[in-house]
């Protein structure tokens, strides 16, 4: 009889979770990274917004990954309906943790880590040489990690006008240094459809990390022809993706 039971729940949470990723979703949620804010992602709201999106824009507070993913997870408990949950950059960590939760049909990574099980960042970056962007890392007066606003523009946001990647520099949230070492437990995208925006011209998180991260969870892929604030650069290009995603 036991054993039925176990059979049945099981077959009634599967029933659950298939039609939500069968229909299409209409809310988005907008998880951002490291040396940034929830802002960072106003000009990908806009155009999704406009599309008839309803869209969140989580103001994770970068203070350890169980506090943002319970900002993340606070988000996800607002939505009515499927929900799309993307990533920038250290927000990959976080949306592994949170996107488990069965509103979610798909996750979006936009030159974000992608950890597995049992990974803390700083595993996940041993072995290779720093980045540009990771050797202009610097504490602030509190001990909080930024990127050197000096070299803000061109390590993090090459590819925009100048001035708008110092307002960025300064806008920028402090990062937990122990937020490296923080092992995951959960990796949503065994489970779910994922996708992959690819920033080619990135100096925080190069190509080729991004692409290990891609491959290995199979997810679709688009490359673009940005620096690691794509996301503002060519928000356009990252908008299309989550839409895709969404249906």
């Amino acid at each position: 009889m036991k054993t039925i039971l176990s059979t049945l729940m099981l077959s009634a949470a599967a029933f659950g979770a298939a039609p939500v990723l069968a229909q299409p979703a209409k809310n988005i949620v907008l998880v951002h990274g490291a040396f940034a804010d929830e802002t960072s992602w106003d000009k990908v709201a806009a155009i999704l917004g406009a599309k008839g999106y309803h869209v969140t824009q989580v103001a994770n507070p970068l203070t350890s990954l169980s506090d943002d993913v319970a900002a993340t997870k606070a988000a996800l408990a607002a939505q009515d309906g499927p929900t799309v949950l993307v990533a920038h950059s250290w927000g990959g960590v976080v949306i592994g943790e949170a996107g488990d939760d069965p509103k979610v049909k798909s996750l979006v990574y936009v030159s974000a880590f992608g950890p597995d099980r049992g990974e803390s960042l700083a595993k996940l970056l041993a072995g290779g040489q720093p980045s540009e962007g990771t050797k202009a890392i610097r504490p602030n007066e509190k001990g909080g990690l930024i990127v050197d606003p000096a070299a803000f523009p061109t390590v993090f946001a090459g590819d925009l006008p100048k001035a708008e990647a110092e307002v960025l520099a300064k806008k920028q949230l402090p990062l937990n240094p122990a937020n490296f070492e923080a092992v995951t437990e959960v990796a949503a995208w065994h489970d779910k459809p994922n996708f992959y925006v690819v920033t080619t011209e990135d100096k925080t998180v190069p190509a080729d990390a991004q692409l290990f991260s891609a491959g290995r969870m199979k997810a679709g892929v688009t490359e673009i022809a940005a620096s690691h604030a794509g996301l503002i650069s060519k928000a356009a290009d990252v908008a299309d993706v989550i839409a895709k995603a969404a249906q």
